[in-house]
């Protein structure tokens, strides 16, 4: 090997560098270990703890704990637990914020149509402009006056403007309106209290990932999130301004709704009183009134009535009706009906908890536009009201300092109230009882917590989001779930390397010690490489760690085989290893292996998210890493002993026989392959499209899903009847052990709103709770926290259009890395028939595995879900399918252009059976990389190495019985016999 000083020099420096890199995570962790035992595992204590050491200096006298932290590899939230969730801003919002909210008909179907009709990763802006343009049909334009061409966009908009051009204008409006949502988020998150919070945009598509490790309450952190902060000020009409309207809507919808299960009038009702003096007329009768027998309480100033928090959809859904809309009084046509912040009141008596909310009428007008904004807010601070009770302060500006003077000041002289309201939220409606309010000065108040208090500052200091943000895709994770996630990783890992180096040292003694050097360097190198990218270490990512030992042995064993051949043929062991390292000797096979490898992890990246990506980077990393190790570090070993004169004979007195004289008839048994091959695809289509499926996981169809931890074993069956009583439909597995269950549902997966996942998580946990003790509370239950052994482990969310998405980036990055591998084959080997087997091969072998977990994912003990990790399975079954194929493909192509006589089949059959030990000895040792982890590596990733499992079986039994075969049959027959007038006399 020339140059070998300078290979030992960048060795050496790589090394040394790599364990620097790597000695900020040892620094981080040993910190975190001193602050956890200073806060006594509470968690408060130990971000309070991290913060106040942020700037002193921690490692070498020089860096600061800051510093270090940012250094480290950090642990993915599977690994560290929290809260992980991706954010879609509404891009339709946007649009109707640019266009002034505009009733021009065309504009508005397109919209309706755009959200109804968008296709697989389609983005909605995309979708909008071919729904406008299908609409309009040349009639109306985008820079129409009542669309773009008002007065807000009239310094980029004009009339004269072409729908190309005005395309282009919102196009960078709707990216502005992102890159603001994203500064507020970031500000929110920066406040909320969590180490390493974690923000970014995900390329163009309106997406926001934000990832908090460590946060624990879910409600409160999602709510953080969706909030828009539209804060507005309205005045409020009062109840008895009221009265008569809801006397005569009552009446008009007892001849058409029919209260079966009315509630209990109180006997105190201030609004049955209003309207009767008898109390056993037909008024106030309970079940006879649809809309006063849902009024719980009193009302009073200017608040119409108290409603349970359950009765509010019926009330809504009384008050949009178009005839009782009509009955509003004219000079009250524009008037807003709005609930407010829920209330939870417990009856002393029973001690039963009831949630309800009170209901409002805002003067609104027109343009349905608050009189005062939240636009004018300068500050908000987190206090305590006259009372002692948390509230928000908030500061004006000075334009809307001067409009708070005078709505204060109307609302003293007509004695009504001021509505202050967030994201269509009545927080308080407070009278004005001293005259008009300067100074700008103004305080929220109502039944609230401190944390909410803080919270509701935190956004309003932030600012507001340009749109709603809708949760389209989220991930819980339990600290104690990730700890059991790095335990099974570290096991599986230890095991896996070991397994590896044993069989290396079995196999090929002394050169066997130079590989598993070579190893323990590669893994070094890999780790080192990882902590200076700052990449984010996942569950996954382990996976793919352990399996790059498994290909980091691949190199090295290539080479050997093909040294033993030389030593066989009478060469010296000097020549047999300068050979082995050749472009003719193992190299050219090496180097097709491994970009097929290449170009399948790196589809994988771009189409994978999260931690898929982070598989893909370990094993992009990982392939580059081992090449290295294998090619370079191993030969320096290789030359010393050559040159001390060290007997290697690339075997040991064990495994000299093995896998050696080989002569099976390949091509001859192809009828057979052929029919058993044909019969497996055949009853794997029927299963997938006719009889039984794929078990499809949320990644693919959106939906809910919770993994919950039981006190002791439950029933999976009467689990699921007891929930789809709640939610229409749902389904429990056993997961892992009989006292832990995987529920999955698709309840509202389609509505929006942090309303939506509480009401979701309220429910789950109304079912469930007689599972328990009386001590499990619902805090208790959906919250993760430190030492958390029973409850909601972990819960994921995919709405309905990231999984269209996700589905539609699975498909293409399939067939994509079939046709790029393909592509690369005919190039390398300059004849399509190559190309044309390896693709029936891996054709083959992914329908193989579809079938598999279609026939099996019924009766199996373990999850077989289709999701982002299987498809991430089946792209790396089709590199290691490939290079399989690939090693046999180069000895067929090796002996076509040599010296080996014989027929053509002959020819192939000898290449075949002169490369069953480098095959079967890479697919081996893949074999025992992930049957380690099969068997440690935890539940949650167990389907996802069962399919590789099956898929390098199958991809090893493909390569010899199925590539091959169709390369034979597709080669012209004018080629054949050009092959054999050549190899026919050949000795």
């Amino acid at each position: 090997m020339q140059n070998k000083g300078l290979v030992k020099f960048f060795a050496i420096l790589f090394a040394l560098v790599s364990i620097y890199q790597l000695s900020f995570t040892f620094v981080a962790s040993k910190v975190k270990d001193d602050a956890k035992a200073f806060a006594g595992n509470n968690p408060d204590k130990e971000i309070k703890y991290l913060d106040s050491i942020g700037k002193e200096k921690v490692f070498l006298d020089f860096f600061t704990y800051n510093e270090v932290k940012d250094k480290q590899i950090n642990k993915g939230l599977d690994l560290e637990g929290g809260i992980n969730v991706i954010l879609q801003i509404s891009v339709k919002d946007v649009l109707k914020g640019l266009a002034n909210n505009s009733k021009n008909p065309v504009f508005n179907q397109a919209l309706d149509d755009a959200t109804r009709n968008r296709q697989g990763n389609q983005s909605y802006l995309d979708a909008f402009f071919e729904a406008f343009d299908n609409a309009s049909k040349g009639t109306t334009k985008l820079a129409s006056p009542d669309i773009f061409a008002n007065r807000n966009l009239s310094d980029v908009i004009n009339f004269n403007m072409t729908d190309d051009q005005v395309k282009k204008v919102i196009v960078k409006k709707v990216d502005e309106s992102v890159e603001s949502a994203f500064g507020v988020l970031r500000k929110r998150i920066d406040k909320f209290g969590v180490t390493q919070p974690n923000i970014a945009k995900l390329g163009q598509t309106g997406r926001i990932l934000v990832e908090l490790p460590g946060a624990k309450d879910v409600d409160r952190i999602k709510k953080l999130l969706q909030s828009t902060a539209q804060l507005e000020f309205w005045e409020t009409y009062n109840a008895q301004d009221y009265v008569g309207f809801l006397t005569t809507a009552n009446e008009a919808l007892k001849a058409t709704v029919k209260n079966d299960v009315a509630q209990k009038a109180t006997p105190n009702d201030s609004i049955s009183k209003l309207l009767t003096d008898d109390k056993d007329s037909t008024a106030t009768k309970k079940g006879k009134n649809p809309i006063f027998d849902k009024f719980v309480a009193q009302g009073g100033g200017p608040i119409l009535a108290i409603v349970n928090t359950k009765d509010t959809a019926a009330i809504n859904g009384y008050l949009k009706r178009p005839e009782i809309l009509a009955m509003v009084p004219a000079d009250k046509r524009y008037t807003k009906f709005v609930w407010g912040k829920p209330n939870v009141v417990t009856d002393e008596k029973t001690k039963k908890e009831t949630e309800t909310v009170e209901l409002y009428a805002l003067k609104g007008n027109r343009d349905n536009m608050a009189p005062m904004s939240g636009g004018v807010i300068v500050d908000a601070r987190d206090t305590f009201d006259q009372m002692g009770k948390p509230a928000v302060s908030m500061k004006m500006n000075g334009a809307g300092s001067k409009t708070w003077e005078e709505l204060t000041g109307r609302a003293f002289t007509q004695k009504s109230n001021i509505a202050i309201v967030l994201d269509n939220i009545v927080y308080s409606a407070p009278g004005v009882s001293t005259g008009p309010i300067a100074g700008g000065n103004s305080e929220i108040s109502g039944n609230f917590e401190i944390a909410e208090t803080k919270d509701l500052a935190n956004v309003l200091r932030a600012g507001k989001l340009p749109a709603a943000a809708e949760i389209v895709q989220s991930e819980v994770v339990g600290p104690s779930l990730g700890q059991q996630a790095i335990d099974a990783g570290t096991t599986s890992s230890i095991v896996g390397l070991l397994l590896v180096s044993l069989w290396m040292l079995v196999y090929y003694g002394k050169s066997g010690w130079y590989a598993n050097i070579a190893l323990l360097v590669n893994l070094l190198f890999l780790f080192g490489i990882l902590a200076s990218l700052g990449a984010v270490l996942t569950l996954p990512g382990i996976a793919g760690i352990v399996l790059t030992m498994g290909t980091a042995v691949d190199a090295n064993i290539i080479i050997y085989e093909r040294a033993k051949e030389e030593l066989r043929h009478g060469k010296s062991l000097e020549e047999a290893v300068k050979t082995s390292y050749g472009w003719k000797g193992a190299m050219r096979s090496i180097v097709d292996a491994n970009v097929t490898h290449i170009l399948t992890g790196a589809i994988l990246f771009i189409f994978g998210t999260g931690p898929i990506q982070g598989f893909a980077t370990t094993l992009l990393i990982g392939i580059a890493t081992s090449l290295f190790t294998s090619i370079f570090i191993a030969r320096i070993f290789l030359d010393r002993a050559v040159a001390k004169g060290v007997n290697i004979t690339f075997v040991t007195n064990m495994s000299k026989n093995w896998l050696t004289n080989f002569h099976f008839d390949f091509i001859g048994v192809k009828k057979w392959t052929y029919l058993f091959s044909s019969t497996v695809v055949v009853v794997s289509l029927v299963s997938i499209f006719f009889v039984n499926g794929l078990d499809e996981g949320v990644d693919f169809v959106g939906g809910r899903t919770f993994q919950i931890k039981f006190e002791k074993p439950v029933d999976p069956t009467v689990v699921s009847e007891e929930l789809s009583a709640v939610f229409g439909s749902a389904e429990a597995k056993i997961f892992g052990d009989s006292d832990q269950l995987k529920i999955t549902t698709k309840y509202k997966i389609k509505d929006a709103g942090v309303g939506v996942d509480k009401e979701v998580n309220e429910k789950l946990y109304s079912v469930l709770k007689k599972y328990y003790g009386a001590n499990m509370t619902y805090d208790n239950f959906i919250n993760i926290y430190e030492g958390k052994r029973v409850g909601v482990l972990q819960g994921s969310k995919v709405s309905a259009s990231i999984s269209d998405d996700i589905k539609t980036n699975s498909y293409w990055a399939v067939l994509g890395a079939m046709l790029v591998v393909g592509l690369y084959l005919v190039i390398s080997f300059r004849k399509w028939q190559y190309s044309l087997g390896a693709i029936a091969a891996v054709f083959h072998d992914v329908v193989f595995v579809l079938g598999v977990y279609s026939l099996c994912y019924k009766f199996m003990p373990f999850h077989m879900e289709m999701d982002q990790h299987f498809i991430a399975a089946i792209l790396t079954v089709i590199g290691y399918s490939m290079n399989d194929t690939v090693i046999v493909f180069d000895r067929i192509r090796e002996f076509l252009a040599g010296q080996v006589k014989g027929s053509f089949k002959e020819v192939v059959n000898a290449s075949i059976n002169s490369t069953m030990s480098r095959t079967i000895n890479t697919s081996l040792t893949m074999i025992l990389v992930l049957g380690i982890m099969f068997i440690f590596g935890g539940d949650s990733i167990r389907g996802f190495i069962f399919a590789m499992l099956v898929g390098i079986v199958v991809g090893t039994y493909s390569s010899l019985f199925i590539a091959t075969p169709v390369l034979v049959d597709g080669m012209k027959a004018k080629d054949i016999e050009e092959i054999e007038s050549r190899h026919a006399g050949k000795a």
